[in-house]
């Protein structure tokens, strides 16, 4: 199925065809290459603003998930009944945040693709 990346910041370039087959790896190797996904890149304005409406907390993160299928336990797959349930959800990545995150020696197309204090909303 599809993998969607929409870069809705113009703060921080980014670099789409290594994020992308970065995370084709990763859906490659848990084996969910026929579920949809969304990566969804914004700035520390619209992160923040997430993170306050979903999460209660008013400043900008990292990232921010939210499962298609919310009541799955970790390490469980979801078992689509309907081709509309081949859907992971989306992740939205503070790429603004992660920037200045990044210390000296680390190259930020990489440390992009690894951001993970996930939060599962």
């Amino acid at each position: 199925m599809s993998l969607v990346i929409r870069n809705l910041q113009r703060v921080i370039p980014i670099r789409r065809a290594p994020l992308r087959s970065k995370i084709e790896i990763v859906r490659r190797i848990l084996g969910v290459q026929k579920f949809d996904l969304g990566i969804i890149c914004v700035d520390n304005k619209n992160i923040q603003h997430i993170n306050r409406i979903y999460r209660g907390r008013n400043v900008p993160t990292d990232v921010l998930s939210f499962p298609f299928h919310e009541h799955l336990k970790a390490g469980e797959f979801p078992l689509p009944d309907f081709p509309d349930d081949y859907n992971l959800g989306d992740i939205f990545l503070g790429v603004e945040y992660i920037f200045h995150q990044c210390k000296e020696d680390e190259d930020y197309n990489d440390v992009l693709t690894v951001s993970g204090d996930a939060e599962i909303i």
